[in-house]
């Protein structure tokens, strides 16, 4: 049997999660996840009463429901929404849909893997941009933007959770217009930083080569339910729309969705947190030998170690906590970790085990 060769040679992206390692400790605390230290808003709970009547009824294939909601949520038309399973599933069909053979992309690196992954199976031309700032690395990036193509950028970044200001952004997708090029921004840690307004989803209706990306996953804490949306231009958000999978969202993550967005104080309650314990981890750790903290604008924090990162994570995993290895992240070495924030509590257990390794 014969396959072609950008399926074939196809390799799925590393990720954290319990499931990353082999070891299936219940008591394991996981800071490889960035998801919200506060779980999800306590009105999910109220799916707890009906959610088994939902399971033999198909769901609303076109999400209409939470499309509305979240229209309402962001300030945008329904139009302009397109709901994914998963941010991830959207990545994948934005990329069917743009990108053919050898179409350019650029990409900056280290960050998220799953733009290469499927920039490459759509046959691009994938190039890298190496840094670990994009904003002070500005100028010579703009340079790099390729004719007739596409940029991806994650805002605030995973995993250096660097955070490149509105103007910048404005910058590069100015730049990448005036090439006929798209820009493709990913925020799905945008609602966990202090400044959530540094968002350019507003900029979409002026800005026709501007797609933005958005997941529950992460500011709503229901990785499990898988709830994704992407904000663009009505015509490629119909075409989005047209290619992906039919009944892609079940109803049950519908209306999970639905029931976080109106818990209006959740995201606010979760800031004052992570404000809060993103200072407190990268304080006590940065005062340990041979470890020191990258700054954050997100949920999460990149640290720079001494010691091997693969060793690092299964000494941890022996104290029942889930940490990052980010030798997967192209552009970084062995010798880079990344911690989600968690509660005070957890927090607290991560920085003592930290303690006894250094």
């Amino acid at each position: 049997m014969k396959f072609a060769k950008n399926i074939a040679n196809h390799a799925q992206v590393p990720h954290g999660g319990p499931y990353s390692i082999q070891s299936q400790n219940s008591k394991m605390v996981d800071f490889s996840s960035n998801v919200n230290p506060l779980g999800y808003p306590k009105s999910i709970r109220k799916l707890e009463k009906n959610w088994m009547a939902r399971i033999p009824v198909y769901p609303d294939h076109e999400s209409t429901k939470l499309r509305k909601q979240l229209a309402k949520h962001l300030g945008v038309l329904a139009e302009n929404l397109v709901v994914g399973n998963g941010a991830t599933e959207i990545i994948y069909n934005f990329c069917r849909a743009t990108l053919e053979k050898n179409i350019p992309v650029l990409i900056p690196v280290p960050t998220f893997g799953e733009y290469e992954a499927a920039s490459r199976l759509s046959r691009a031309r994938v190039q890298f941009f190496k840094t670990m700032n994009l904003e002070k690395d500005l100028r010579n990036f703009v340079t790099k933007i390729p004719k007739n193509g596409a940029v991806f950028i994650c805002n605030p970044n995973n995993p250096t959770g660097s955070l490149t200001s509105e103007n910048a952004m404005l910058q590069i997708i100015k730049s990448a217009k005036a090439k006929n090029t798209l820009v493709f921004v990913d925020e799905c840690f945008m609602e966990l930083t202090q400044n959530p307004n540094h968002s350019i989803i507003d900029k979409i209706g002026s800005n026709e080569n501007l797609f933005v990306l958005r997941s529950l996953t992460k500011s709503f804490g229901l990785a499990g339910l898988r709830v994704g949306y992407g904000v663009g231009n009505k015509k490629l958000v119909s075409v989005l729309n047209k290619i992906k999978i039919p009944w892609n969202i079940s109803g049950l993550a519908q209306e999970a969705a639905c029931l976080a967005l109106s818990e209006k104080s959740f995201l606010g309650k979760t800031r004052n947190l992570i404000k809060a314990e993103s200072g407190f981890l990268r304080d006590s750790i940065s005062r340990l030998d041979g470890f020191s903290c990258y700054k954050t604008s997100a949920n999460f924090i990149l640290i720079k170690t001494k010691k091997d990162s693969r060793l690092l994570q299964k000494k941890l995993v022996q104290k029942s906590i889930l940490i990052r290895d980010c030798s997967t992240f192209r552009g970084l070495g062995k010798n880079h970790i990344r911690i989600a924030v968690r509660t005070h509590k957890e927090n607290i257990k991560l920085v003592r085990a930290l303690e006894a390794l250094a």
